[in-house]
């Protein structure tokens, strides 16, 4: 099983040779999770605030569908 993952906004720098936004590949198993998928890609759980499936907030617990696209955002400020 496969999902589709895009990270935004210097989490891009945990993966090596990722760009901003860009479609990332990655092979899952079955009953496997957001925390996990957080995991297998090194980003620290406290760097990912935002974690969207298929265009709808999720939380890290939600298991994951082969064909899934899934996107990570980091907490942002502003001032």
């Amino acid at each position: 099983m496969q999902v589709e993952v895009r990270v935004y906004c210097g989490l891009e720098s945990f993966i090596p040779g990722t760009k901003f936004g860009q479609a990332i590949p990655v092979e899952i198993t079955e009953n496997f999770t957001g925390r996990m998928l957080l995991e297998k890609l090194n980003i620290p759980e406290k760097m990912a605030f935002s974690f969207m499936v298929n265009g709808v907030h999720k939380g890290f617990d939600v298991v994951l569908a082969d064909g899934d696209r899934v996107s990570i955002f980091p907490p942002v400020g502003g001032g």
